[in-house]
């Protein structure tokens, strides 16, 4: 006990004061399996008076707890977590990725258990359905029930466990949830079969149990994966922030320490090629700056002295001595991340529609049941095995099968459908959310466009010329270059002396000529007048020995079919909104190109998130389309996301949609499958309590045998199943 005791000591040396002198913990708490845990551990702690805030994330099992008072409070704190019998530690992603990874592999092996049972067990009970007990003999027909019950029993208790420990977690706290009746239907049917088979019954419901388990484990598994992969997203940021950045000692040496120990005022150096390890602004040095990762465009960002530089960013051509302005946990990644947690924690709450129906449905079943058996034991003459037979047949003939499988069902098929249009579904409820959407807010640069930019003018470029530009830009990284790169399949000319001029372009000798390519101010004409319909476009301007020779003309091009997408959208009642990082007058331009009235331009990602919050505040239901970091936080606070698969990996990860190839139509394919699936479920819920409100009365007056209702129980699956099989028809 005092081990432990000081071990809980030990979190204050992990308190921080945050910029309003609270103190801040943050811990990762074990035990975690549904929300009735959440409201458990916040509820604890808020009751705690000097507490002030206090949130579970259910994806991440990461606690943030805020208070008035000293860092001694925090073995208080962790006290009081433990007391809920909950375990605690200091928060740490490896230990988060090897209890996730435990859990995976649990449920693989529940998944496979149940499997291999319910094969071996319906082998047995097609003997036992195709032949009679005069043929086969009440020792034979025993002992295929004896071999089934031994094969479902351990099978039950071992697969079943993700199941029974959800639904004694929610008894525990006065709740139910979808997993009470699906537990006590599955454990009511492989004790009655033992009751049967003890008694040399003529009927066993071994294998209904078992199949029941494994239906419901697929879909159990499949919600893993996509909680898995939103846990992703966050860590893949955090991940930005590791590592080492060099700092510019009062004596002039150099020193490296961790990204974390970053504090503001201190000097940085950062080489080319090296990711800005904080929010800072440039000392000295003048570079151009990879900002895709925080606004999603591909041009570089020419920087010099005074200019302010975000973490997370990378130095591309030169290098800088930045000043810090924040700390690293105060940074604008750090900010991100932050905004992605409170966007999967409101996602967290979110209620399945089958948990919904549980609230009416589970405590009904069992109040039924219950009054059954006391009914015919009091008032119907029977004695107790026989009164219980009868409960229990009710238990069984309503057991939840038909509602447990109206979403999965129509999930995995759905699934299975945009998979095979190249459409990746990766959260359970994705579809159920997309559904309901009314806005959609769309990214411009890989989104709408396809992200590369090509050379407009070839016909009027020559060959000499675009082979010498081809040539000076061959070492470059600039998009720009690379599309002249690609426009260019011939031999490359021998430049001397290259040289790249952050910000302004690219210099090289050949032929004892000097050869310029980049900005108009650098190397072309200032007082060339500019094309009002060119203004958006990107330019680069050749100029040979002094004389601007001519101008590169480049635009981002939109995705073939990404005007048809917008008008279907629009057809189908939903509002276009395009939110770019890029420019104002660039963004209109491709809005106005696609038929979209509200257009906003040169958004940050916390623009982008407060934006979306706003819509989701005045009522609408609103999905986010984006492919970069800025649209991060958006993609996982909106009500359903969509990314391309050509957006950065830790986008895919928060998203709950991901498209493969160049075409936007999937967002219009994708919202067509959520309507008529969100149809499916709804009808297939009305055939659940269509089928409850016929057979229910008949088991409970006693006209029902267990067979009649373990047949009825899995013919009104088969109905639910074949309603469901009519997505497979869906046209389109």
């Amino acid at each position: 006990m005092s081990e432990t005791l000081n071990q809980i000591h030990d979190f204050s040396a992990y308190v921080e004061i945050n910029e309003y002198g609270k103190s801040c913990l943050t811990l990762m708490v074990e035990g975690v399996h549904c929300a009735a845990c959440i409201q458990k551990v916040e509820s604890a702690l808020q009751q705690l008076s000097y507490v002030t805030y206090a949130r579970l994330n259910f994806s991440t099992k990461r606690l943030r707890v805020e208070w008035d008072g000293g860092a001694e409070l925090a073995r208080d704190v962790a006290e009081t977590i433990r007391r809920q019998g909950y375990g605690v530690h200091p928060y740490d992603p490896k230990a988060i990725q090897a209890e996730s990874d435990e859990e995976e592999r649990q449920l693989q092996l529940c998944l496979g258990v149940a499997a291999f049972a319910a094969g071996n067990i319906m082998m047995i009970s097609v003997a036992l359905w195709s032949s009679t007990i005069e043929v086969m003999g009440i020792g034979t027909r025993d002992l295929m029930h004896w071999l089934s019950g031994l094969i479902a029993m351990p099978a039950v208790y071992y697969s079943g466990q993700p199941f029974f420990r959800s639904a004694w977690s929610v008894l525990k706290h006065g709740k139910t949830n979808m997993d009470v009746p699906i537990s006590l239907g599955v454990i009511g049917a492989v004790l009655v079969s033992l009751w049967q088979v003890l008694h040399h019954g003529e009927d066993a419901y071994f294998d209904s149990a078992v199949m029941l388990l494994f239906f419901l484990l697929i879909g159990r598994y499949l919600d893993f994966r996509a909680r898995r992969k939103a846990r992703g997203a966050a860590s893949d940021l955090l991940a930005m922030m590791t590592g080492t950045a060099i700092i510019l000692l009062e004596d002039g040496t150099q020193k490296s320490v961790p990204m974390r120990d970053l504090k503001e005022g201190m000097k940085v150096l950062v080489p080319m090629g090296q990711r800005i390890p904080a929010d800072s602004q440039v000392l000295s040095g003048v570079s151009e700056i990879d900002t895709s990762l925080v606004t999603g465009e591909t041009m570089p960002r020419a920087v010099k002295e005074g200019d302010t530089v975000f973490a997370g960013t990378t130095n591309l051509s030169a290098p800088l001595q930045l000043i810090v302005k924040s700390a690293a946990h105060d940074s604008l990644l750090s900010e991100i991340v932050r905004l992605m947690e409170r966007a999967e924690q409101g996602q967290a709450k979110y209620v399945r529609l089958a948990d919904r129906a549980a609230r009416f449905y589970t405590p009904a079943v069992h109040t039924l049941a219950a009054l059954t058996f006391f009914g015919w034991w009091l008032f119907g003459g029977v004695d107790i095995p026989h009164a219980v037979l009868i409960a229990v047949t009710v238990l069984i003939i309503t057991c939840p099968c038909a509602l447990g499988l109206a979403v999965p069902v129509v999930q995995v098929l759905a699934s299975g459908r945009l998979m095979k249009r190249h459409i990746l579904v990766k959260s359970g409820d994705a579809l159920e959310r997309l559904a309901s959407v009314d806005t959609i807010l769309l990214d411009k640069t890989g989104t709408l466009t396809i992200g590369r930019p090509k050379l407009l003018n070839r016909a009027g470029v020559t060959d000499e010329q675009l082979q010498i530009a081809a040539s000076l830009g061959a070492s470059s990284h600039h998009p720009l270059s690379k599309a002249l790169a690609q426009e260019w399949s011939g031999d490359l000319l021998d430049m001397q002396d290259v040289r790249e001029f952050p910000g302004q372009g690219i210099e090289g000798h050949f032929n004892h000529k000097r050869i310029r390519m980049g900005s108009r101010a650098w190397c072309g004409n200032k007082d060339a007048a500019i094309d009002g319909d060119q203004a958006f476009l990107q330019e680069l301007w050749l100029q040979i020995d002094a004389v601007p020779v001519m101008s590169f003309k480049f635009q981002d091009h939109l995705r073939d079919d990404a005007k048809k997408t917008i008008e279907e959208l629009k057809a189908l009642g939903i509002r276009p909104v395009l939110l770019s990082g890029d420019r104002q007058v660039v963004a209109e331009r491709v809005a106005a190109e696609l038929g979209i009235e509200d257009v906003s331009g040169e958004l940050s990602p916390v623009d982008k998130f407060n934006r979306m919050e706003l819509l989701r505040r005045d009522g609408h239901h609103v999905a986010m389309v984006g492919d970069g970091l800025n649209d991060a936080p958006t993609i996982a606070g909106a009500d359903v996301s969509i990314s391309p698969a050509s957006a950065i990996d830790m986008t895919q990860n928060a998203a709950d949609i991901v498209f493969m190839g160049d075409h936007l139509g999937a967002v219009t394919e994708a919202y067509r499958t959520a309507i008529f699936s969100g149809k499916l479920v709804r009808q297939n819920f009305a055939l659940a309590i269509l089928y409850n409100v016929f057979a229910v009365p008949l088991a409970v007056f006693g006209f029902v045998t267990p067979l009649i209702a373990a047949i009825a129980m899995s013919g009104s699956s088969l109905v639910v199943i074949a309603n469901s099989f009519r997505l497979t028809r869906m046209k389109g």
